[in-house]
């Protein structure tokens, strides 16, 4: 990435000009920056909270001075930061209907996270088998992790948080977590077994290897959700599914409408995330701060 001066982008039809206020430092910028977009120069960043600047021709949903997010989901077919440009910028384009009100119980960092970390664990713990009162596991306390163990608990589920080390117990338990599993002591599945058997566990850890193993923690009729993975295969086996009806699968969402579900809740229940904040001159800093899970906990541009 590159800091540079460019004008000002103009609405089109249907379009609204935003003024960032801020905008999240995400994994999935990483199609972008490692050369996934369809053509370049191309403005990062799809967690995106600006105020309404000017509006396009045919634009009635919004009125200049509304503050507004974005996420992953650029509406018309297109991806923030990737197909069209996003928010590590001072000012953006989006299409109306992709956009989200946000409320002023909320500061726009708090925001920005929250339209795509926070929309994807909200609305996959949601969307789950679980009912208020079931065993719900969270693997990983990160980025992702730590938002769903406060939605999980939020929710009325018995929380569970997996992690390595005894050092991460403390958090999980502010968080919300009911049981906290070190998986440098005990093998999580065979924890999971102990309590009952998890009717959800979330995989927000994009490792292969953990993910396949959590399936025996399963109950019956359980499902594992990944929402964090890489490209390498699971480890997984004919009879890893045959006992218990068990179901494994992924979870992307990240329409304007869900995202507005999440930041509801989220003002609702008073589930924030945990964040480190960067310049936008900081941007690659902040990018490789993230790539290598060095950040506590997402990262987040402060814009103007």
């Amino acid at each position: 990435m590159k800091l540079v001066d460019i004008p000002i982008p103009q609405p089109e039809t249907g379009q609204i000009l935003l003024r960032v206020e801020a905008c999240g430092v995400c994994n999935g910028d990483s199609n972008t920056i490692k050369g996934g977009a369809p053509a370049y120069p191309r403005i990062p960043g799809h967690e995106v909270i600006g105020i309404v600047e000017a509006l396009g021709d045919g634009s009635t949903k919004w009125s200049i001075g509304d503050r507004v997010g974005i996420g992953y989901n650029g509406g018309h077919s297109h991806i923030t930061g990737l197909t069209i440009d996003g928010g590590f910028a001072e000012y953006m384009v989006a299409f109306e209907d992709s956009l989200t009100s946000i409320p002023q119980e909320v500061t726009s960092l708090e925001a920005a996270p929250l339209m795509c970390a926070g929309e994807t664990t909200f609305s996959a713990i949601r969307n789950s088998k679980a009912r208020p009162g079931d065993l719900v596991a969270i693997s990983g306390i990160g980025g992702l992790g730590h938002l769903a163990i406060q939605y999980a608990q939020k929710a009325g589920f018995r929380t569970v948080a997996i992690s390595r080390g005894i050092d991460k117990e403390e958090l999980a338990r502010k968080l919300g977590a009911h049981h906290y599993i070190d998986s440098e002591k005990e093998n999580p599945a065979d924890a999971l077994k102990s309590l009952g058997g998890a009717k959800v566990i979330l995989a927000t850890a994009p490792s292969p290897k953990v993910i396949s193993s959590l399936v025996n923690g399963l109950g019956t009729d359980g499902e594992l959700i990944i929402v964090a993975g890489s490209s390498e295969p699971l480890a997984l086996s004919a009879m890893d599914f045959l006992r218990g009806q068990r179901t494994v699968r992924g979870s992307f969402t990240g329409q304007a409408k869900e995202i507005g579900d999440t930041i509801r809740f989220s003002v609702l229940t008073n589930v924030r995330p945990m964040i480190e904040v960067f310049p936008l001159e900081q941007a690659s800093e902040a990018y490789e701060k993230m790539m290598a899970a060095k950040t506590r906990f997402r990262a987040v541009l402060s814009i103007s």
